[in-house]
């Protein structure tokens, strides 16, 4: 099954491949999924820890004012419990309450006042420790009372004994902790707090008695609906010993009552947020307040699937803003694409033609654009090559209209080098030994130019020049005088047939033949750091401005179109060219004094300097 599948995919992918317009498409898809799938994934990371940052600071913000508003009221009850005025009284009546009807109505009389002055108090319980006895305030059904009764036990309570233990004589009895008692006979247990006081004796420090406050929750809650919750959210509220005095949630707070964060908090001084994952696995960021007084606690976990909730919400209309402009992109990379490869599908539909053998397959160019460049050039290709036809094939019937004149005549050079050889002899047994010897010269120059050479020993073209000039020294007697400079470690240079020749006639045609007076002519060869330069130059009239511009001009036109009498300097221009490359140069310099030309080889590569 996987291997059909594989199969299948290797099909579809080859198919997709084989059109250049199914390519672009692709690459230009790829990169826009890539694009927009990274910018959505970037952003939503970027939401996710700006979220956190903001969830963070506000929470952290709120949980402070909230705190504080607690920890005032908590100092409210603190202050409710310590008389500020009528100590030494209320201690006086507490040590006298046994034998003292005066004391009795005092101490009730002052649980009265303790009641009606707050109307978030449950119940006000006045322990006497030395009478074991205690007196007792609460509303029962529409009516205030106060009870006296006896109570052993009392010592035995834990909030008794922190109380006394405590350097601040008082404690905080929390009643949502399961199993939490008063130790008191009462009609119902109370449901948020009980705050115990020690009152001491002034003189001796001894305990005389423990009044109690149980607080009903309703200032609690008033304070508390203040923190925004949002489903999934929990508060906590705990005193420095990390006792809980409120919960939201009392399976929540059974839960995070066995995880080793409670215990973390207030390691951290700046007091930083920490992360816990619960049992159900949902990760919680818990951020919390510890008050600087007291250090009670209010605590507020919050899930991060809440955090990251409009972040995701973000992130999944970016997805659905992503595939509508997929989708609106691919409709414009298919026409675009298929505006793109038109031109060249037409361009390849004519290149098979051509390739089939219709010669006249152009193709239609519009715009200026590389596939126009290409259209083009396949045009002038095809134009090219149909006029290539026509030449090959009247070469064709010119070579053997050539084939068939060589075998008239029957004569070659050879038979002319021949006939040479044997004027030379007859004129030797005639003792004409000058006419032998310029007729050995003429007989060794057309051997040497009919060699099939076209590259030269420098020692073989200057023998071959010596030659030369003795035929023209015949001719023109002493007005003609040649001076040849070229060191003999440069007679191995290598160098053109006939090269020399051409320098040296040039001279000749443009300088004596010209003047009735004699010229020197000085033939030399130098090697430059990236050139050989061999130079003729002569003492000649110069070559005129006009006859410049005409022999500068024959070297850049075509072969096909040379006319005139530079026939010989452009055939070593175009030879130097053909054999050496772009770098190697022909050039001529003339002026009044005299005419130099100059040909430069290059070093290295093919020339072989």
């Amino acid at each position: 099954m996987f291997n059909r599948i594989l199969s299948l995919l290797t099909t579809l992918t080859d198919r997709i491949s084989r059109r250049l317009v199914n390519k672009l498409i692709l690459l230009f898809t790829t990169i826009i999924i890539l694009v927009v799938g990274l910018l959505t994934v970037i952003s939503y990371q970027m939401l996710e820890r700006e979220s956190v940052n903001h969830s963070m600071a506000s929470t952290t913000n709120n949980l402070k004012l909230i705190n504080q508003k607690l920890e005032d009221y908590l100092a409210g009850i603190e202050q409710l419990s310590l008389p500020q005025i009528h100590y030494e009284e209320i201690l006086q009546a507490i040590m006298n309450e046994e034998s003292d009807y005066a004391s009795k109505m005092y101490l009730e009389d002052y649980l009265r006042e303790l009641f009606y002055s707050r109307n978030d108090l449950e119940s006000i319980y006045l322990y006497l420790i030395d009478q074991q006895k205690y007196y007792a305030i609460t509303r029962e059904a529409y009516n205030v009372t106060v009870r006296a009764s006896y109570q052993e036990g009392i010592p035995d309570q834990p909030w008794y004994k922190q109380a006394m233990e405590s350097r601040h004589n008082q404690s905080y009895q929390s009643f949502i902790v399961p199993g939490a008692k008063s130790g008191y006979v009462m009609n119902e247990e109370p449901s948020f707090m009980g705050y115990h006081r020690v009152l001491r004796s002034l003189v001796t420090r001894d305990p005389k008695a423990v009044i109690s406050f149980y607080i009903k929750p309703t200032v609690k809650d008033q304070i508390l609906k203040d923190v925004p919750f949002e489903n999934g959210e929990h508060l906590l509220y705990l005193d420095p010993n990390n006792v809980p005095f409120h919960a939201d949630d009392p399976a929540f707070l059974n839960q995070a009552g066995q995880s080793p964060w409670l215990a973390r908090l207030g390691e951290d001084l700046l007091m930083k947020p920490l992360t816990w994952t619960g049992k159900s696995g949902d990760k919680y960021l818990i951020v919390y307040n510890i008050e600087a007084g007291g250090g009670w606690k209010l605590v507020k976990p919050i899930p991060y699937s809440n955090i990251y909730a409009a972040a995701k919400a973000t992130r999944n209309l970016g997805y659905l803003i992503g595939l509508i402009f997929l989708l609106i992109s691919l409709i414009l990379v298919a026409l675009f694409s298929n505006k793109i490869t038109s031109p060249l599908k037409d361009l390849s539909l004519q290149m098979r033609r051509f390739s089939e053998g219709t010669f006249d397959a152009e193709i239609p160019v519009k715009g200026r654009d590389e596939i126009a460049y290409l259209s083009r050039h396949f045009n002038r290709m095809v134009r090219r090559t149909n006029d290539l036809i026509n030449e090959r094939y009247k070469m064709k019937l010119v070579e053997k209209n050539a084939i068939l004149k060589a075998l008239e005549a029957e004569i070659n050079p050879h038979f002319l080098y021949n006939a040479l050889q044997a004027i030379s002899t007859k004129a030797l047994k005639s003792g004409d030994d000058e006419v032998a010897d310029m007729v050995d010269a003429l007989a060794l120059t057309l051997r040497y130019c009919i060699s099939g050479k076209d590259i030269v020993n420098a020692r073989e073209e200057l023998k071959h020049i010596e030659r030369y000039l003795a035929l023209q020294k015949a001719r023109f007697g002493s007005r003609l005088q040649v001076t040849v400079e070229w060191e003999e470690a440069l007679k191995e240079l290598q160098i053109p047939k006939l090269s020399i020749q051409s320098l040296v006639e040039n001279s000749i045609k443009h300088g004596l033949e010209k003047m009735s007076s004699g010229i020197s002519l000085r033939i030399h060869a130098e090697l430059g750091d990236t050139h050989a330069v061999i130079s003729v130059r002569d003492n000649g009239p110069g070559i005129s401005p006009d006859r410049m511009e005409q022999i500068q001009t024959s070297f850049r036109q075509e072969w096909e179109e040379q006319e005139g009498e530079n026939i010989g300097l452009k055939n070593l221009y175009t030879r130097l060219k053909l054999l050496y490359g772009e770098e190697a140069e022909l050039s001529v310099q003339s002026d009044e004094h005299g005419t130099e030309m100059r040909m430069m080889i290059p070093r290295g590569g093919s020339s072989h300097v």
